[in-house]
């Protein structure tokens, strides 16, 4: 079994179904499958479903159980979210990415289950003293409240990325820097295209090379990009020598 596939997200009296079809959707997006509803409510919901979109599966699967301790029955270790402290109890409170780490990590070693609480309520204290340690979301102290989907999709990101489970991005094969020979050639080309059209004073050049040089080292062009600089030279020079509709050149 893959860690992830030990986790569940338990939601518990969720009182909008729109919702539970947003969580599903926010656990598929981070390789999270199995949902446990407890006691929701107006269930089952064609709302949900819509929600859900292409994570209709996950919905389809869901467990729905009476009560909180048939959800977590076979549980080993069990986080629940919260935004409140226990004050007159000792109790652990760990971020979305140490919750991550804890419940892979226990999750080695059988099922575990993240808790989300109603809408409104959020977990009561009785369903928290089921719970071995709170997770929280540190958030703006003048407007703490999440979204329960958005609270979901956070501590899912987490689990998802710590689980290492996520590939790598696709990379495009790099073209190599350009050596510091075809710098110097570029910046020779670059200064005579300058004094050709005027812009550059060779008696009198100011600070303006070693400025130009400072921008084009900072951006470290790879050889193709040098290249295309130096086809622009190249075709700003053909274009100042062609002669105007006086002759002139």
């Amino acid at each position: 079994m893959k860690p992830l596939d030990a986790i569940r997200v338990v939601l518990v009296s969720p009182t909008h179904p729109g919702n539970v079809g947003g969580v599903a959707r926010a656990m598929k997006n981070m390789g999270l499958t199995r949902l446990y509803l407890v006691a929701p409510k107006a269930w089952p919901s064609a709302d949900a479903v819509a929600r859900a979109a292409d994570a209709a599966d996950v919905l389809a699967r869901a467990v729905v159980c009476a009560t909180l301790e048939q959800a977590i029955a076979d549980c080993h270790y069990v986080i629940g979210t919260t935004a409140r402290s226990r004050r007159h109890i000792e109790w652990p409170m760990y971020p979305p990415h140490e919750v991550a780490a804890r419940l892979l990590e226990a999750a080695a070693r059988g099922p575990v289950a993240l808790l989300f609480g109603p809408e409104k309520s959020g977990l009561t204290n009785r369903a928290l003293d089921r719970c071995h340690a709170g997770g929280y979301i540190p958030s703006s102290p003048a407007y703490p409240s999440l979204n329960l989907v958005g609270a979901v999709q956070i501590f899912a990101y987490e689990l998802y990325r710590t689980s290492g489970a996520h590939p790598p991005p696709a990379t495009q094969p790099q073209e190599p820097p350009a050596s510091a020979e075809e710098m110097e050639h570029f910046y020779d080309h670059l200064e005579r295209v300058l004094v050709e059209i005027g812009f550059l004073d060779p008696d009198n050049p100011r600070l303006l090379g070693r400025r130009l040089r400072r921008l084009f080292n900072r951006a470290a062009p790879d050889r193709n990009e040098v290249s295309i600089l130096r086809g622009i030279l190249s075709a700003v020079q053909q274009s100042a020598r062609k002669p105007d509709n006086n002759g002139k050149k």
